[in-house]
C-alpha cells in the first residue's frame, strides 16, 4: 500500500502584499491619464504601463523567491 503524500503547509506572508502595488499602480488610471512628462515622445499615460510591466515582473520574481 502506498504511504499518502503529506500536504504543503499554505504559506501565507507579508511577501505577497508586495503583489499589490502593480495591482493598484495599474488599475488606478486618474493616477496615470496623463500626457506629460513625456519620455522619448511617449506620454506618460504610455510609458507608465510600458514599465509597469518589467516592475510587475521583477516584484513577482521577489516574492517568488522570498517565499521558496
Amino acid at each position: 500500500m502506498a504511504e499518502p503524500i503529506p500536504e504543503r503547509p499554505q504559506r501565507t506572508t507579508a511577501w505577497r502584499l508586495l503583489l499589490l502595488i502593480p495591482f493598484i499602480g495599474t488599475l488606478w488610471v486618474p493616477f496615470y491619464n496623463h500626457a506629460l512628462p513625456a519620455l522619448f515622445g511617449f506620454p506618460f499615460f504610455y510609458w507608465y504601463q510600458l514599465l509597469a510591466v518589467p516592475v510587475s515582473a521583477l516584484i513577482i520574481f521577489i516574492v517568488y523567491r522570498a517565499e521558496s
